[in-house]
């Protein structure tokens, strides 16, 4: 066991973490001397705190922070180096994470402070942010059980540290269980259709996994359940027969044998809703939602109810025609959901002429980030420039970028992690803070610690020293979290409870992220983020006109899709109460008014379905359509003000600048939005959009 004084766990939060450094067995140790000394920082408030903004809120901050940063780095690296050591080591301190960070919320003296505060004649010299952190400390506390008492507060402690153990084995199983699928093809029969990018990367995948002789030319060819692997297939392989297992393995994902989810989530519904019912919520739902901007379940749904009512007609003729032009081909079998993502892509092929090989050819990734950069910096006026040497990484094709203003000044750091590693990190793509900005822990002479960030994607990986060759939906992920972390970055709040994405309702959280997706749709940004891999040529104007008249293809059944999995939360978390009927059934009633095709008798998404039973979304993935609903609205200001005038744009982008992405949770968000917009959100923008407006 290495010295705990030099466990770099221990380091502080104003030093980038040693991620190099960092190995199994120094968290053991480490995160049990970081809880050691954040229970003696806890134990001191508790006999000292008093009602001033000195005397309790930054106190908390500071043990927050101190807490945060190094179980911070633990958790970051359980999602992209995970490993059977790291996760023994990880799950033998995480209860004892989990009760410190109850005894923080639960603690009655630091509460009472903080209520004599917020009630007292010294909250008359608190400013605005100060009074909205208050009033979430205090709310958080109150959903913390700082009130039970006796066996309440007992049983409300258990609850917790069983849900977040049965969250991480939800997550390990979902991650163990795509990794144990696999399909090793032999035969060029086998991956007919497959574009050659493909073919390279599941040679690529079939060495990793022991083929050593592996060509893309002679195979084998290495398939998996991983995003790239296993959504490239979906769309070119024209083996209906292996479509038709990828896609029924996909859908049985973790849910039987040893990595079944399925008595998880039952476990979690239970706990949640008992939960709720010991702080005086009738469900988790009401408990969730008192948090967020929509304020109850009702007001969720019905924004969803809003949507449903235009996409559903507009889904079920967007499927006949799908049927027809299947038809057309010469294929007389009805549409499956194997076949859904194949014929949608050769449909779109026929209907817009260009196929996504094509396209991608035009998108290095090295190129695409340039390409952001310079959009960055024409809307927002900063410069982001390459550290690569500043900061010990995780992994070789892990990057770190500064970010600057115009003038040279730093504003901020993040680190890229673009790629798939379906062995160790997790899928999908997010953002999540290293540290955020706060004037307590300012350097000597700056006003502020300024914010770091990662940016994790799970893009395609460069394969045969080629680049990386991005799809359009991993250059729409790649700006999508580029927003959340531009919110992280850009704040110019000083209190570190409410700078940047912290204190911002959850389900306005998207705005940034959302927004930046619709710049993938600029030409001007498309044509500065385009260089084919070969000529170096631009994107031609014509495949960029195809892409803009793709844009709302099947947009009735995408935004079904998401509907799908909003009711199905919302109806989990509000009404679903166990008994005869389980959560599969559940699942199968909201698909009968939200899906064009009814899910497959082994279909057990809910054993994948992470965001909710693993991230932070439960009774809250209404959130990405009630945030699109923002996001639509905020870049018609930009369309309003003129996408083609240069003056007009950055003026635009300034006022979001300084509004969304300055203010995070200084304020409530409808008000942010307000002072950027001048009026409150309108669904007209995200309708025109998404094409449904007709419909």
């Amino acid at each position: 066991m290495k010295d705990h004084l030099k466990n770099p766990l221990l380091s502080p939060a104003s030093r980038p973490p040693h991620f190099d450094a960092v190995e199994p067995d120094h968290v053991e140790p480490g995160i049990r001397a970081l809880v050691a000394e954040v229970s003696a920082m806890l134990e001191r408030l508790e006999k000292s705190a008093e009602p001033s903004w000195k005397g309790v809120v930054e106190p908390i901050e500071r043990m927050q922070d101190r807490l945060g940063f190094g179980w911070g780095v633990v958790e970051h690296l359980m999602s992209v180096k995970n490993s059977e050591e790291l996760r023994t080591a990880y799950e033998r301190v995480e209860s004892e994470v989990v009760r410190l960070s109850m005894r923080m919320g639960q603690s009655t003296s630091i509460f009472r402070a903080l209520v004599a505060l917020r009630d007292g004649e010294k909250s008359d010299f608190l400013d605005a942010a100060q009074k909205r952190i208050l009033d979430k400390l205090i709310q958080d506390a109150e959903h913390s059980g700082v009130a039970l008492k006796g066996k309440k507060k007992k049983r409300f402690q258990e609850i917790k540290l069983e849900l977040a153990e049965l969250s991480t084995r939800f997550g390990n199983h979902l991650l163990d269980a795509t990794k144990a699928f696999e399909l090793v093809l032999q035969s060029k029969d086998e991956v007919s259709g497959l574009p050659q990018s493909y073919l390279e990367m599941a040679a690529q995948s079939a060495r990793l996994g022991g083929e050593s002789g592996a060509s893309a030319s002679r195979g084998p060819w290495r398939i998996t359940l991983d995003g790239p692997s296993f959504v490239g297939f979906m769309k070119h392989g024209s083996r209906r027969d292996l479509r038709e297992k990828l896609h029924r393995a996909f859908v049985a994902r973790a849910s039987e044998g040893e990595f079944d989810n399925q008595p998880l989530i039952e476990a979690i519904l239970r706990l949640r809703r008992e939960e709720a019912a010991l702080l005086g919520y009738s469900t988790y739902a009401e408990l969730s939602l008192s948090k967020k901007m929509a304020g109850t379940v009702d007001r969720a749904e019905r924004l969803l109810e809003e949507l449903r009512g235009v996409a559903y007609d507009a889904a079920h003729r967007e499927m006949d025609e799908l049927r027809f032009f299947k038809r057309e081909q010469g294929e007389s079998e009805e549409v499956c959901h194997w076949d859904v993502t194949y014929w949608s892509e050769r449909m779109r092929e026929a209907r817009f002429d260009y196929s996504e090989e094509v396209l991608r050819s035009y998108f290095p990734m090295p190129r695409v980030l340039e390409g952001l950069f310079a959009l960055a910096r024409r809307l927002f006026e900063i410069e982001v420039v390459s550290a690569d040497a500043e900061a010990p990484v995780w992994h070789q094709d892990v990057r770190y970028f500064r970010v600057r203003s115009l003038e040279g000044e730093d504003l901020a750091a993040f680190y890229l992690d673009p790629y798939s590693r379906p062995h160790n990190k997790r899928g999908g793509a997010w953002m999540n803070e290293v540290v955020g900005r706060s004037h307590l822990f300012a350097p000597k002479g700056q006003v502020a610690r300024l914010p770091v960030a990662h940016l994790i994607c799970n893009g395609t990986a460069p394969v045969d020293g080629k680049p990386s060759l991005m799809t359009f939906r991993e250059i729409e992920a790649l700006f999508h979290e580029f927003g959340h972390t531009l919110q992280h970055m850009l704040t110019s709040v000083n209190y570190g409870l409410a700078s940047g994405i912290r204190n911002v309702d959850w389900d306005a959280v998207e705005l940034p992220s959302q927004f930046m997706e619709n710049w993938c749709y600029h030409r001007e940004t498309i044509l500065g983020l385009s260089s084919h891999v070969e000529t170096g040529a631009p994107l031609p104007d014509v495949l960029f006109d195809k892409i803009c008249a793709a844009r709302t293809f099947q947009s009735g059944m995408t935004t079904l899709r998401q509907l799908y999995f909003g009711f199905l939360d919302l109806c989990l978390h509000h009404r679903y109460e166990g008994g005869e009927e389980g959560s599969t059934d559940v699942q199968r009633r909201i698909a009968a008014r939200t899906t064009v095709l009814p899910p497959l008798p082994e279909d057990r998404f809910l054993c994948g379905f992470s965001h909710i039973f693993q991230g932070g979304y439960a009774a809250g993935y209404y959130s990405y359509k009630w945030a699109e609903v923002l996001s639509a609205d905020a870049f018609a200001a930009f369309e309003e003000a003129g996408l083609n005038e240069d003056q007009a744009l950055r003026n635009t982008g300034c006022r979001f600048r300084d509004t969304v992405l300055s203010l995070g949770g200084s304020a409530s968000p409808m008000e942010v939005f307000r002072q950027f917009r001048d009026r409150e959100p309108s669904t007209e923008a995200l309708l025109r959009h998404s094409g449904l407006v007709v419909a």
